[in-house]
């Protein structure tokens, strides 16, 4: 073989520079750092008088298709004024660039330098309430959105089904947990059949909201970033997710509720929708569960050893407990 295969390739930042970067219209630029390593490649890149950001998808991980529609999607935003770090057009008016990697292609989506930074310490109560507004428009505005791009919905077949067959081959050393994963799953979707799959309540997610995925100026202008995880599904399930990631990191109380009335002061919640966030909470994290199997098993397989699969039980164990949200 001429090039022995790859799972996962760094790609050169000169080779960036001279064969993705200049299919846009950026000048002159000073570098091109990579910046970091999640579920896409982040590079830091910077001209004379502005900072950009280099998204670079990974090749097991999003298609073509999955990638065109996020873009698109966050295009739609921008155009309807929303916070937004949309992608920039390259000088043939594309969303994105495809680059032949040795492992198979991947797509590399530039956007400008979200202006203010990561909450420092994480949200305060403002900022979460900014935050829970910034979504509330979002998912109103995505009401419009139309696209015929395939892009898989945030349902629970996906969510639950799918993200069962990746844990499952995990718990070969934990015989005793397998029934209590199969019976919790079973439950939820018994517990979420009351949500309907219809507008306003089933619409264009952002799939990701937390602290992490936003930038606040110091004058608390808000710039919403990374929708990686997007994808038609139910409104709350964002509200769920923000759940899931704020209480795994124990952010007070205060700010989570700050989030939601701000969420609130935008659109109301159904019942139905209020009485389904500990399920959905609960579907969030069986989700990041698989996501992060998928991704340890490409970068850091010794991650996933038992310690790592206990705290993921014992978690989920917790969200299922009647005080689920007071830890």
């Amino acid at each position: 073989m001429d090039v022995f295969p790859a799972i996962y390739s760094t790609l050169s930042p000169q080779a960036l520079i001279e064969g993705v970067l200049t299919e846009y219209e950026l000048g002159t630029i000073n570098q091109c750092l990579f910046w970091h390593r999640g579920l896409s490649d982040i590079y830091l890149i910077e001209t004379k008088h502005k900072a950009y950001i280099l998204k670079i998808s990974h090749h097991h991980w999003r298609s073509q298709s999955d990638i065109q529609f996020e873009l698109e999607f966050l295009d739609f935003l921008d155009q309807h004024n929303l916070p937004i770090a949309s992608p920039l057009k390259t000088k043939s008016e594309q969303l994105c660039v495809t680059i032949n990697a040795v492992e198979g292609d991947r797509y590399a989506a530039l956007f400008p330098y979200a202006p203010g930074e990561i909450p420092q310490g994480d949200l305060n109560l403002e900022q979460s309430r900014i935050m829970g507004q910034a979504l509330g428009k979002l998912h109103q505005t995505s009401l419009q959105f139309k696209n015929e791009t395939p892009r898989q919905c945030l349902n629970l077949d996906y969510l639950l089904d799918d993200s069962l067959k990746t844990i499952k081959p995990y718990l070969r050393n934990h015989h005793q947990d397998q029934p209590y994963l199969f019976a919790v799953i079973e439950e939820i979707k018994q517990q979420l059949t009351c949500l309907d799959k219809t507008a306003p309540l089933w619409s264009v997610c952002w799939g990701d909201p937390h602290s992490g995925n936003v930038h606040f100026t110091t004058d608390n202008q808000i710039t919403l970033f990374d929708f990686d995880q997007c994808g038609y599904g139910w409104r709350v399930f964002d509200l769920a997710k923000f759940l899931q990631v704020s209480l795994s990191a124990g952010i007070d109380r205060k700010v989570r509720d700050s989030f939601f009335k701000g969420y609130e002061d935008v659109q109301q919640l159904t019942d139905a929708e209020v009485n389904s966030l500990q399920a959905l909470t609960q579907v969030a994290h069986i989700w990041t569960w698989a996501i992060s199997i998928k991704a340890s098993a490409v970068h850091n397989w010794a991650r996933i050893d038992d310690f790592y699969v206990n705290r993921r039980l014992n978690h989920l164990k917790r969200l299922s407990s009647q005080d689920w949200q007071l830890f």
